[in-house]
């Protein structure tokens, strides 16, 4: 069974140097997808005047099969149950936002974190800019450097989905 957590926090946190640096490490050992929340609609996938993109633009939904990958572009959009079902078989999903999915989630911080953040997240990755006397203590703290126990921290607190 796939095991799955979220990140949160604001732009330009670290969220997506964090997911990357985690996926890196646990893909030498385990299959790790990651979906990633694009709440602006601002994401490019294709390039313009390619035959993709041309049939992506006529409304269709479009699959690109090579012999090294599968590439989606759908005009719907998909539940994570419907993203999990069409992934098959994976060890591990990394969720970078949507912050409404019911899963456990680390809140990435630099400099400041913001409270609004940690009322669904279980714990709060942060580097040592941020002291540690302000600080919430009723959350789990990670050094958001310290990759190893971020990963320690996944493997007992990820959820089964």
């Amino acid at each position: 069974m796939a095991k799955a957590v979220a990140f949160t926090g604001v732009s330009n946190s670290g969220k997506t140097t964090l997911i990357e640096k985690i996926s890196q490490k646990l893909s030498q050992k385990m299959r790790v997808c990651i979906i990633k929340n694009d709440p602006k609609d601002k994401a490019v996938f294709d390039t313009k005047g390619k035959d993709s993109h041309k049939f992506y633009e006529s409304g269709a939904d479009v699959v690109v099969v090579s012999s090294t990958r599968t590439t989606l572009f759908s005009h719907r959009s998909m539940k994570l149950e419907g993203i999990v079902r069409m992934l098959g078989d994976f060890d591990l999903l990394l969720v970078e936002g949507l912050k409404t999915l019911q899963l456990p989630r680390i809140c990435v911080a630099r400099d400041t974190f913001h409270a609004e953040y940690l009322g669904y997240s279980e714990a709060l990755a942060v580097d040592k800019s941020l002291k540690k006397e302000d600080l919430p203590k009723d959350i789990d703290i990670l050094d958001l450097n310290d990759i190893d126990t971020i990963i320690d921290w996944i493997e007992k607190n990820a959820k089964e989905i």
